[in-house]
């Protein structure tokens, strides 16, 4: 009996790591998205941001991508970055496997809070942290940072300090470039920024094409849309922005 009883258990213990296994192996995207609330974000904009992110991600056709574009599922996690060690992790790896797990994740995006409003534009650790962020989800195929921003780097270490000294092999930085009163973000971002050989750039004219731009690049981030492809669907470049 007790023979019985331990090839029981092994046999459960071994269906249970079968199992892990297969769900671990099942994340097709890890993707971090990463907010600019640095002091040169006012109120309004930061809105732009928080109800354009939902939005975007509620969009049919990311909707679309994320349940249907791919063998696995997505994960996604946000956080805000401005100043050095002032990020705030405001969506932490949520599941997206069903448009129920999709109505949940935009809802929260909705009702964020602001986690800091008066801090300059530290790129460098924003980055560090969002690697720190995807080490803990190794075991997806692809793992992505979206940084949006409006601004350069202006406090502590830029770009290229935070790709030697944090661990970012296997992982892709693309960027969402905010035009504004920083003349130099756009090329910075290019030069800067982007991260891997598949890094991709997308950019808005201000807060009010955040929504659009954002839904863009979710959808090509999702379905990961190489270069010379399609890159969004009729529906996403006929969306409008604000």
């Amino acid at each position: 009996m007790v023979g019985l009883v331990r090839v029981g258990l092994l046999a459960l213990g071994l269906w249970l790591s079968a199992g892990a296994a297969q769900a671990a192996e099942s994340c097709r995207l890890a993707l971090a998205l990463a907010l600019d609330v640095s002091s040169s974000v006012d109120e309004a904009e930061y809105d732009l941001q928080r109800i354009g992110l939902a939005a975007a991600l509620d969009a049919p056709d990311v909707r679309d991508a994320i349940l249907f574009g791919a063998e696995g599922h997505v994960l996604l996690a946000v956080y805000e970055w401005s100043g050095f060690g002032q990020q705030t992790l405001q969506l932490d790896w949520t599941t997206l496997r069903s448009h129920a797990d999709i109505d949940l994740a935009a809802a929260a995006l909705a009702g964020m809070k602001r986690g800091h409003d008066d801090f300059p534009t530290s790129i460098g650790p924003a980055l560090g942290y969002g690697a720190q962020l995807l080490g803990q989800v190794r075991h997806c195929t692809r793992r992505v940072i979206d940084m949006s921003g409006d601004g350069t780097n202006n406090d502590r270490y830029g770009p290229r300090e935070a790709y030697r000294h944090f661990a970012f092999d296997g992982v892709t930085v693309n960027g969402l470039v905010i035009l504004g009163d920083d003349p130099e973000v756009e090329a910075y971002y290019g030069r800067e920024v982007l991260y891997g050989s598949q890094a991709f750039m997308v950019i808005a004219q201000g807060y009010d094409e955040f929504r659009t731009a954002m839904a863009r690049k979710l959808y090509r981030e999702v379905s990961n849309v190489m270069i010379g492809q399609k890159a969004e669907p009729t529906t996403l470049r006929g969306l409008q922005g604000g």
